[in-house]
This record gives C-alpha cells, sequence and structure tokens, in this order.
C-alpha cells in the first residue's frame, strides 16, 4: 500500500481520492475551497491539508484533478505548489484533461527535480468515478506507469499506456472528438423521430440492438426524451475539452470540421443557460430552434 496525495476534489477527484482510501492507501488531500476537504474527511477519513506543498510530503504518488492547464500549473509549480514539496524519486500522476503542452512542460520541469509524471486524463464520467470504472489514457515513460498502474486500478477498470509524455492528452482529445459526433447524431435522431410522430423509447429500443448503438445511447436518450439535462458532463467542460482539441488540430493540420460545428452548437446551449447542462442537452437546442 502507497501513501499517496490527491489534489483536486471535484466532481471527479472527490470519489477518485475515497477510492484510494478504501483500497487501503495512506491518503492526504487538497482541495481550492478547504470546506470541501473536510467533508472528504469526514466521509472516508484519511486527512487534509491547507495546501499542496503540504499535502504531498512524504508521497510517493501524487494525483492530481484540476480543471484547466492553468489550475494545473497553479496547483504544481506555483506559489506554494506540490513541487515545493513532493520528495526525490516520486511520481506525480496528472487526471487532468489539458493540453498536451502543458504536460511536456511540467514534465521537463519535475524531471529535473527527480521526478517522474504521466498524464492520465480520465474518461467515464461522475458515475464513473463514483463507481470505480474509469477508462485511463497514459502517457509517459513504461517503468513510471508499472509503478503506479496497480495504485490506480483502485479507480479504473482499464488504464493503458498510450506513448511519451503528451500521449494521454491527445487520446483524451480523440475521445471528445468522438463524443461531440456521437451525441449531435444521437440528438438529430431523437428530434427526427419526434417529429416523425414516433414512440422514441421504442424506436431507441430497436435500433440500440444494432449498429446505431453507443454509450451515449444506452446511457443518455430517457433524460433526453424527458428533456433533463440537470446532471453529467458540464457543457462548459465540453467546451473546454473541444477548445484544447481544435486548437492541437490547427497545431498537427488534422481537419476537423464536425468538432467544430458541435463546438459551435454547444456555444448555443450556453446561451440557453445550459452551462452546467449536460452534455446531451445538444437536443434542447434543436427544440429551442424549432419553435
Amino acid at each position: 500500500m502507497a501513501k499517496v496525495a490527491f489534489l483536486g476534489l471535484g466532481v471527479m477527484g472527490f470519489p477518485m481520492a475515497g477510492h484510494l482510501v478504501q483500497n487501503g492507501h495512506q491518503v492526504t488531500v487538497y482541495n481550492r475551497t478547504q470546506a470541501k476537504a473536510d467533508t472528504w474527511v469526514e466521509h472516508f477519513g484519511g486527512r487534509s491539508q491547507p495546501t499542496p506543498k503540504a499535502a504531498v510530503a512524504d508521497a510517493d504518488v501524487v494525483f492530481c484533478c484540476v480543471g484547466n492547464d492553468d489550475d494545473l500549473k497553479q496547483v504544481i509549480i506555483g506559489e506554494e505548489g506540490a513541487l515545493l514539496g513532493m520528495k526525490p524519486g516520486s511520481i506525480l500522476v496528472d487526471h487532468t484533461t489539458a493540453s498536451a503542452d502543458v504536460a511536456r512542460e511540467l514534465s521537463s520541469t519535475l524531471a529535473k527535480h527527480d521526478i517522474g509524471f504521466l498524464d492520465a486524463p480520465v474518461s467515464g464520467g461522475q458515475a464513473g468515478a463514483e463507481n470505480g470504472v474509469l477508462t485511463v489514457m497514459v502517457g509517459g515513460d513504461a517503468e513510471v506507469f508499472n509503478a503506479t498502474k496497480a495504485i490506480m486500478d483502485s479507480y479504473a477498470r482499464c488504464a493503458e499506456l498510450i506513448g511519451p509524455v503528451g500521449s494521454g492528452q491527445l487520446a483524451k482529445m480523440v475521445n471528445q472528438i468522438c463524443i461531440a459526433g456521437v451525441v449531435q447524431g444521437l440528438a438529430e435522431g431523437l428530434h427526427f423521430a419526434k417529429k416523425a410522430g414516433l414512440d422514441g423509447e421504442k424506436v431507441v429500443e430497436v435500433i440500440s440492438k444494432g449498429a446505431a448503438q453507443s454509450w451515449q445511447m444506452e446511457n443518455r436518450y430517457q433524460t433526453m426524451l424527458q428533456d433533463q439535462y440537470d446532471f453529467g458532463f458540464a457543457v462548459d467542460w465540453m467546451r473546454k475539452d473541444l477548445g484544447i482539441a481544435l486548437n492541437e488540430a490547427r497545431t498537427n493540420g488534422a481537419n476537423l470540421p464536425l468538432t467544430a460545428l458541435v463546438d459551435q452548437f454547444y456555444s448555443e446551449v450556453q446561451k440557453l443557460g445550459g452551462h452546467r447542462w449536460d452534455t446531451s442537452s445538444l437536443l434542447a437546442r434543436l427544440e429551442q430552434n424549432n419553435d
């Protein structure tokens, strides 16, 4: 069992850190809002510290899951950041969905202090985090990955090394690109079914048994048909992720016309007040525009 720290207790980090405790690891947490850290300690045990630097003291592995590139740099290399407290030979595993560039930057900085680094964004949403069945896409050195995989298995059903540092973030971009297209297709399909006078429930019951089946269809069609979106992966976060992918595409020359279009559709959902709605709210946009 390892002595670990977890930085960031949002909707993903809170249960992920809890699974580490439940699997016997010694866990110290840090969260920008101390009340959230206090709630976590009450729920899972372990302990909290008021700064990243204090939280990582003596930790063998430090896990991080925050909002974006700026948040990540602040918690790792900012004032009272984790770098100031991590010991040589330890490892930082970053579960934030961020850019490949910031992953490479942090890896280079940490290497100068003999600290290993993995960029390891996750997929599976809040439910996946709570149930300990996340998918983890990892970039980094194989030896560092092998030293941490068993710990990550506390909350992952699949953790795979994709390639060198940055590869995990690039794989997560692929994940979000694919999801964007699938959700838009599902939204249009359900919208069409309604307009055609079909029973959406029955239609999905049939087509989900064939080539149209997807995770989004299985897990979101009922709430979409009921116009329920106050849950799940927020539109604001999806736009952040798609923005990262589109920026990377401008660098590597990839052509992402559908991704760019769906990103703009999500901007329309935001204008409807759906900043925190689930990404399946693309259907709400279609129905609003049709009224």
